[in-house]
């Protein structure tokens, strides 16, 4: 027996020493392979930043005509590269009043001029959130050894917000001029100095559109089969054209439809996507039904530092569409007051501010508009707008009275109600819900109503869904029982009561 124990422990002790030194050489081999590794520039920021990734401001270089050495495609794209990192790494540096990553984009001399804006903020408990929008960059000089560029950025748009002990004390758009001086060092185009030449608050008041003559009757769209994912690998436009002929035919004239931000690709917008909304707006137009299509739907990300990329997708797209005949108007977001709590009112309603630019200035033929998920918030940011959207599920008994309040606020734009409606779902886990008739009666009334405020309208939604994605209105079955019959068209294909009160005659 005392045998039988020497032999337990002894191989014991014999498999922990194999395993200590096979963890003592798998150390030495991870420690040799990271010594024996290129450096990383993304990790040699420090701040975990990618840039492609990351800050994609529009750039608009003027054409080549500098002195010096002629510039070739891959060298330009090189110093843009680093420019635009440079910039991020700066806009981190005066948001977090931290240094890493600016010695991988400035000189020593450049840098002590920003080291010492950063300890100066940091002592009096200032931080900035800035971002820049649109640089205009002009090529000066190149040396003939290919290791110095000048460069003017002229009319550069930053939007910068300023925090004294976390509050906003300050928020501006300017565009301002530098003069740049870049040397090529270990591979990188640092910039050895900078000089801001001039400063002006940017005054960019977008044309308004005449809408008066919008005249919308009209309803948001989901195929049935695939709602929350019309665009994907399900996606069938002859289906789609088959349900805007039901449309049309109900005396409907328009639908709403809605382009997911992280389903299009974000800031690198998918091309099969372009296509599928393409031909969705293709099967509007034939059926001769107009479009509002809704931007960044399923999205809540408003950070400054994020900005450009939200603007690049939406350039994207808009830039793909603009000329579509079926298109009739942008709606921004979906309810972004929705957001007001958890990421902050300022911060959504400067991004939507922003973001009605950037569509403006890429489409200045279609109105824009914000779908608010109510009354109370659709006066927000009234004159930027080209039209007041808002959807209302409250009690149609205060629906008379919410309208002439907000006539009275914006009493000299069309109001839309973008979205209405009421389930009919009861059953199980919601015993006391509504029935197809009280549905038909409630469209019946809200239609009367619409028509006494002389409002334009788009109901919700054309079908009872089978299914509701949980990142709809989450995983509690009386939530999403509840959202599946919406409808005017039952799962079975049947048309439910409310269908006859569709449209106002």
């Amino acid at each position: 027996m005392v045998s039988l124990n020497k032999n337990i422990l002894r191989t014991i002790l014999i498999a922990s020493y194999i395993m200590i030194v096979a963890l003592i050489i798998s150390g030495v081999s991870a420690l040799f392979s990271y010594l024996n590794t290129g450096a990383d520039r993304s990790t040699m920021l420090h701040t975990e930043i990618k840039k492609v990734d990351q800050y994609a401001p529009k750039m608009d270089w003027e054409p080549l005509q500098n002195e010096g050495r002629p510039m070739d495609d891959q060298t330009l794209n090189a110093i843009q590269h680093d420019y635009l990192d440079a910039w991020y790494v700066k806009q981190i540096a005066y948001k977090s009043n931290k240094t890493a990553g600016i010695k991988d984009y400035y000189t020593d001399s450049a840098r002590k001029n920003l080291f010492d804006f950063i300890d100066l903020n940091k002592a009096q408990g200032i931080s900035i959130e800035a971002t820049t929008l649109h640089h205009n960059p002009t090529l000066e000089y190149f040396s003939q050894d290919g290791q110095l560029a000048v460069i003017t950025d002229r009319n550069v748009v930053e939007y910068k917000r300023v925090f004294k002990a976390k509050e906003l004390i300050l928020e501006t758009t300017e565009t301002s001029t530098y003069q740049m001086v870049f040397l090529l060092e270990d591979g990188f185009w640092r910039i050895r100095h900078l000089v801001k030449d001039k400063a002006d608050i940017y005054n960019n008041e977008p044309q308004q559109i005449e809408v008066n003559s919008l005249n919308i009757k009209g309803i948001n769209y989901y195929p049935q089969a695939n709602p929350w994912n019309m665009f994907g690998d399900e996606f069938s436009a002859e289906i789609i054209a088959t349900d805007f002929k039901i449309i049309k035919d109900a005396g409907l004239n328009s639908v709403r439809l809605f382009v997911q931000y992280e389903d299009f690709g974000k800031e690198h917008v998918d091309a099969k996507k372009i296509e599928k909304l393409k031909q969705t707006l293709d099967a509007a137009e034939a059926n001769n039904l107009k479009v509002v299509l809704t931007l960044f739907d399923f999205f809540g990300d408003y950070s400054v530092m994020n900005w450009t990329l939200n603007q690049r997708h939406a350039e994207a797209v808009v830039n793909a569409v603009k000329d579509h005949n079926a298109l009739l108007a942008w709606d921004i977001k979906n309810e972004p007051n929705l957001d007001f709590e958890s990421r902050g009112k300022d911060n959504v309603i400067a991004w939507l501010d922003s973001m009605i630019d950037l569509v403006k200035s890429t489409d200045p033929m279609h109105p824009v508009t914000i779908g608010w998920s109510n009354t109370e918030s659709a006066s927000i940011l009234k004159d930027k707008v080209d039209f007041i959207s808002f959807h209302y599920y409250e009690d149609l008994e205060s629906f008379d009275s919410a309208i002439t309040t907000l006539k009275a606020e914006i009493p000299n734009k069309p109001l839309v109600l973008q979205e209405f409606g009421i389930s009919s779902y009861s059953g199980f886990w919601k015993p006391f819900g509504s029935s197809d008739e009280d549905q038909a009666n409630y469209h019946k009334k809200i239609q009367e109503q619409i028509a006494a405020n002389k409002l334009q309208f788009m109901s919700w939604t054309l079908y009872d869904f089978t299914d509701v994605p949980t990142a709809v209105v989450g995983s509690r079955p009386w939530n999403r029982n509840t959202q599946k019959h919406f409808g005017f068209i039952d799962k079975n294909g049947t048309k439910k009561e409310a269908f006859q009160y569709i449209s106002k005659q």
